[in-house]
């Protein structure tokens, strides 16, 4: 099915918690990242008759607002690699935790970013204060020397998770355990807008916040509504320091992480096989 199901691992994981050792395609579509619109990328041209699977009930509506239809509801990929590595055990031991994780606003192979991730950097460090800082670029940025040395040559720790995929190449299968990784042993997880990174710190306890200029994409879609969207639907979370029941509370929503299924159900949506009954299907 569509490639854009592998993006970040995503399949990895869902197959690892549906108990299968291999990697099938999805019947369907998986949303891959947290937007405000109808849970994929603006253009998708959906087949016929396949599902669509979101994060959450939100998604959905808007999906159906929009005309679409056959959406099921499953949780975020991220919401299952958190059961499977045990977060809320994690939490209980009270880990120490240091420093400001950053993750600027980015753009992607298709549509370049605006914005001075110097001017960003200077505002960052006026925020947080003299604390370790570690900044994560998506894989388009951190190929970009510029950019990278922006934050590098202030001092800067400088990451990138991995490479996301495309048409089934060069997906890195651990990109969210990285992330996951690194979310866990930062205290503050910070971003220039609202996104996928920045829900993820709060799943995991870490303090949130978004401040600094948002940055513009180039041939942004309108239909997204841009920043003016995210500030009118979720003013609580537009603060420097966002309170964390309110950060945790959208967290828990937006990552569909109070809407887990079980390992036969994901596997029945998806119309995936344990290899046993794969065998007993061939006679």
């Amino acid at each position: 099915m569509h490639h854009a199901n592998h993006f970040y691992g995503h399949a990895h994981i869902m197959a690892r918690y549906a108990g299968l050792d291999t990697v099938p395609r999805i019947f369907g579509y998986l949303q891959h990242g947290w937007n405000t619109w109808d849970g994929f990328a603006v253009g998708t041209p959906f087949a016929p008759n396949y599902p669509k699977f979101v994060w959450s009930e939100a998604v959905a509506r808007r999906g159906w607002a929009t005309g679409l239809r056959r959406y099921a509801v499953v949780g975020s990929p991220w919401s299952y690699l958190l059961l499977m590595e045990e977060q809320e055990a994690w939490e209980a031991s009270n880990p120490h935790r240091e420093g400001t994780i950053v993750y600027p606003f980015h753009g992607w192979e298709g549509q370049k970013l605006r914005g001075s991730h110097s001017d960003y950097l200077a505002e960052v460090r006026e925020v947080e204060g003299d604390v370790p800082l570690t900044v994560c670029l998506y894989f388009d940025e951190y190929r970009d020397k510029k950019i990278r040395e922006a934050y590098e040559n202030e001092g800067v720790r400088v990451i990138c998770h991995g490479q996301r995929g495309h048409s089934y190449r060069n997906t890195e299968p651990l990109f969210l355990y990285r992330q996951l990784t690194e979310l866990r042993r930062h205290k503050r997880v910070v971003s220039n807008r609202m996104g996928s990174a920045l829900f993820y710190g709060a799943s995991t306890g870490a303090d949130v916040g978004i401040y600094g200029d948002p940055m513009v994409l180039e041939g942004d879609h309108a239909i997204l509504g841009g920043m003016a969207k995210q500030q009118r639907l979720w003013p609580e979370m537009h603060q420097t320091f966002v309170p964390s029941d309110i950060a945790r509370a959208y967290a828990t929503t937006e990552l569909g992480i109070d809407v887990r299924l079980s390992p036969p159900e994901i596997r029945r949506l998806f119309k995936w096989k344990l290899p046993h009954e794969a065998d007993s299907a061939n006679g």
